[in-house]
């Protein structure tokens, strides 16, 4: 099992950006993959980007494509999501996961971190 804690949320204005962490510990190296999904008030949970820990490999929800970046730092168990450019419908709770396919699918990812709130003001 792997231990997940987000951090880095808060509240911004349109046109600015926010760094999220996601700190991973326990099994780590049984996690392959991990991804970043958000949850807005009244909808489902859904797919922002993914990456490999080895090799690297990334993959983002076209809603985000192009202003959020996925990153992880190997040594530091830790992956990053870099959000450029927010909207106001970036808002939402955003948590990491963790799991072994190379997936955009929730239920494919076993291990999860408990949230970090991201509110974009217009």
């Amino acid at each position: 099992q792997v231990q997940l804690v987000e951090s880095g949320g808060g509240s911004v204005q349109a046109g600015d950006s926010l760094r999220l962490s996601c700190a991973a510990s326990g099994r780590t190296f049984s996690s392959y993959v991990t991804g970043w999904f958000r949850q807005a008030p009244g909808k489902e949970r859904e797919f922002v980007a993914r990456i490999r820990w080895s090799g690297g490999n990334t993959y983002y929800a076209d809603s985000v494509k192009g202003r959020f970046t996925i990153s992880r730092d190997n040594a530091k168990n830790t992956v990053y999501l870099q959000m450029n450019s927010l909207k106001p419908e970036d808002t939402a709770v955003y948590y990491c996961a963790a799991g072994i396919y190379y997936s955009s699918y929730r239920y494919d990812y076993n291990d999860w971190g408990r949230g970090t709130q991201v509110t974009v003001s217009s």
